[in-house]
């Protein structure tokens, strides 16, 4: 036992030590200080982004931008997606700022080699693309999301996103309360899909749904992509939820990873069969739950989807942040949007009419669309007292616009290129 009272990795977990782990980390509250954000990108060819990268030649790219002297720390997805995933930042433009700053230098080291990052929800071209990283995790995981479709291949091979992280929030209630932060995210996380939604094509077809990155989302898995109830209490919430959500895969030290059948995490610590679980494997099966709105100690808003050109994405980040983290923002944005619970109704998100209706219409739908008008007018208020930058500020108000004004999203571009 560690000296705060939390198992270490290699002894046997009971049931109880992991409740008790699961309240302790997963909402780690204090007034609301810190942002990050984590961009993943589809990379395509710069001449014609319609023709496929070979995966030599992508590994050899990826290799290339892995010898960067990045401040953020650069990942992949399986599919070859670039991923950066900023440092907590102590402000929104310090995180804007040195993200930025990342991207182009990646950008740069791409160019000549002929290659660019885009910003879509799913590769419109390309479905499916096949997975560039052959590890024990992908391999599992690819074996775990067969079982029920084809949404967890294309989710993890076609798919790029927009992941805001802020911090839980107050141990007191209130506007900044972390119980408030969590419900408000699972109500504004619907407006964000559809106001942002950005893959309307995937292999060159209209799929019928504005977000089609959510759609898959949707169909992923029984539980393992939905989230548990926000109207509880959020610690007790979200523990229950990861203890009785289905392993995915149980590590092996060498050789395949199991990859169980129904085995809740709950049931692998009672029965301690295929063997018995420990802290480790807590914190591991946690990574393989894909809620749209994650606790890892901070919230990790999962549901934006990528976003066009150069800096678009730092418009959804601009915007969740000046709603979540200032105060009289986040009370405005709140009532606005605690209607939209009626839309839900009981079913958990991304499943519940509300988030249905967001990934497939987008803004089209009169509620969402007055919940978007509020927010956006609400993010501009709000962005000078949370130190955003003029050329930020522009942005958000040219989106607001271009797309929220008229109930459009980013989607609704590429369907009038389409028809």
């Amino acid at each position: 036992m560690s000296s705060s009272g939390i198992p270490r990795g290699g002894r046997p977990l009971s049931e109880k030590e992991a409740e008790d782990l699961l309240r302790c980390i997963c909402f780690k509250t204090g007034p609301p200080r810190t942002v990050g954000v984590e961009l993943e990108w589809l990379v395509h060819e710069l001449r014609d982004p319609r023709l496929p990268v070979r995966p030599p030649r992508l590994a050899a790219a990826l290799d290339t931008v892995r010898s960067l002297p990045l401040v953020s720390s650069l990942t992949f997805e399986p599919g070859g997606q670039l991923e950066l995933s900023s440092r907590p930042a102590g402000s929104l433009m310090e995180c804007l700022d040195s993200l930025a700053a990342d991207l182009r230098a990646v950008r740069s080291a791409l160019g000549p080699l002929g290659l660019t990052l885009s910003g879509y929800g799913v590769d419109p071209w390309h479905a499916p693309r096949g997975r560039v990283l052959h590890e024990p995790r992908y391999d599992a995981m690819e074996a775990a999301l067969d079982r029920t479709g084809p949404a967890g291949r294309a989710m993890m091979c076609d798919s790029a996103s927009v992941q805001i992280c802020l911090d839980a929030g107050l141990e007191e209630p209130g506007p900044l309360g972390y119980h408030r932060r969590w419900r408000l995210a699972h109500l504004l996380g619907a407006v964000l899909v559809a106001a942002f939604a950005n893959s309307p094509l995937h292999g060159g077809r209209l799929t019928g749904w504005r977000s089609t990155r959510q759609s898959l989302w949707t169909d992923l898995d029984p539980r393992r992509a939905l989230a548990p109830s926000p109207d509880g209490e959020p610690r007790a919430e979200w523990a229950a939820h990861v203890l009785d959500t289905p392993v995915m895969c149980v590590r092996a030290d060498e050789g395949p990873w199991a990859v169980p059948e129904g085995l809740t995490f709950r049931e692998w610590l009672r029965t301690g069969l295929p063997r018995p679980a420990d802290v480790d494997d807590l914190r591991y099966h946690m990574t393989t739950l894909f809620p749209p709105v994650r606790p890892r100690g901070h919230l990790e808003l999962r549901m934006v989807d990528a976003q066009p050109g150069t800096d678009g994405w730092m418009v959804p980040v601009a915007v969740t942040t000046a709603v979540f983290d200032d105060p009289e923002a986040a009370e405005t944005v709140y009532r606005a949007v605690k209607p939209l619970a009626e839309q839900a109704g009981a079913g958990p998100a991304p499943r519940n009419p509300l988030w249905l209706s967001a990934a497939r219409d987008g803004l089209a739908d009169p509620e969402l669309h007055a919940a978007a008008r509020t927010v956006f007018a609400t993010a501009l208020e709000a962005l000078p007292r949370i130190g955003a930058s003029e050329e930020v500020r522009r942005a958000v108000a040219a989106f607001q616009e271009r797309y929220v004004v008229p109930g459009n999203c980013p989607a609704d571009d590429f369907e009038a290129v389409a028809s």
